[in-house]
């Protein structure tokens, strides 16, 4: 291209983004703090286990519906789609990819109304540990956010910051899971072109295969897991030596991958010479 692209939709995208993290986020700190309040003990492992089940269907049916939506033309509704000449097999073909933040924009703002009729407090139950220093507890920030002066919010806010990365367990367990979610997004990031490039697939087909093959079975896993701590009342230890046995083997597993793959794809001028 000769001329700089002039679109400043990004900047869109950008801020849709994070208005929409700045909703998500109370959802698992405090929805987990709530399950460990009002549930039987032996139960938040289970509804937990739910709870991060369901979030993965979520990026599931997110790239099935990315695969409706690269099926239709970009500029759908706008122009006459019978006057376009190319597929979506042409690499001049552009998908509807703004469609998706409508219908999943529309998805949240429904599934959000249900919370406004939650009562503001439950019973709890007499099974309920007495001692409400929860399991999840380093995982959740004291409950700072409350009608008072900036000052004295900052000043509690750093001590509950330094008390929580004070805690060893939580530091480490901190750590584990920036690595394995950092490798485990750039594999999904990167999947769907590779399946492009290499297998010579549509945008739509790639999305539809990674949203069936990928992310059901770590659906799945998260849901055994939460049944298996349930079955054999795990408890912090327990758990700890469960979670080392199962990474373990998914790393063992995934290092497999260095000992299979394909060819380089000839691409003329790249891989190999124009004659």
């Amino acid at each position: 291209c000769e001329k700089e692209p002039s679109s400043y939709m990004w900047i869109y995208i950008l801020l849709g983004n994070m208005l929409r993290g700045i909703g998500e986020t109370p959802i698992t700190p405090l929805g987990i703090s709530y399950l460990d309040d009002f549930a039987k003990e032996e139960n938040v492992p289970v509804y937990v286990a739910c709870l991060h089940t369901i979030a993965m269907m979520g990026p599931m049916f997110g790239f099935l519906l990315g695969s409706l939506c690269a099926k239709l033309y970009v500029d759908i509704g706008f122009v006459d789609l019978g006057s376009i000449t190319i597929t979506p097999q042409d690499s001049r073909w552009v998908g509807a990819w703004w469609l998706g933040f409508l219908i999943g924009g529309a998805a949240s703002f429904l599934s959000a109304i249900p919370f406004c009729f939650l009562p503001k407090s439950l019973k709890k139950p007499e099974e309920a540990h007495k001692d409400k220093t929860s399991r999840y507890s380093p995982v959740i920030m004291p409950c700072i956010f409350q009608c008072q002066l900036m000052c004295p919010f900052l000043s509690d806010f750093y001590t509950s910051l330094k008390k929580v990365l004070g805690n060893r367990m939580y530091f480490t367990f901190l750590c584990c899971s920036l690595l394995q979610f950092s490798g485990f997004i750039g594999f999904l990031t990167y999947k769907p072109k590779y399946l492009e490039q290499q297998y010579g697939q549509s945008t739509s087909k790639s999305n539809f295969l990674i949203g069936i093959t990928s992310l059901p079975p770590v659906g799945l896993g998260i849901f055994l897991g939460g049944l298996i701590m349930k079955k054999y009342k795990m408890g912090i230890i327990g758990a700890t030596k469960f979670s080392f046995t199962m990474s373990f083997l998914a790393y063992a597993i995934s290092f497999l991958h260095f000992f299979v793959g394909c060819d380089n794809y000839v691409v003329a001028g790249m891989t190999v010479s124009y004659e």
